[in-house]
């Protein structure tokens, strides 16, 4: 795993708390969801383009997809 890699998963690692924190509290499904897969995400994957790829995917996911 190199450092832009690590770096990539702590800010997306946050992001996803914050978004498990909000989607818990409003009881929307939709930010649990991708909370939860970007807490999981970077345990998997240890490239930097495809993590900064598939977390900005599922970070815009609630702004996209609002019900």
């Amino acid at each position: 795993m190199t450092a832009s890699a690590l770096f990539l998963a702590v800010l997306f690692g946050s992001l996803g708390f914050g978004y498990l924190v909000y989607g818990r509290k409003q009881r929307a499904v939709v930010p649990v969801v991708c909370g939860l897969l970007l807490l999981i995400v970077p345990y998997f994957i240890d490239r930097a383009g495809l993590l900064l790829a598939v977390g900005c995917a599922l970070a815009a996911l609630p702004f996209v997809y609002r019900r």
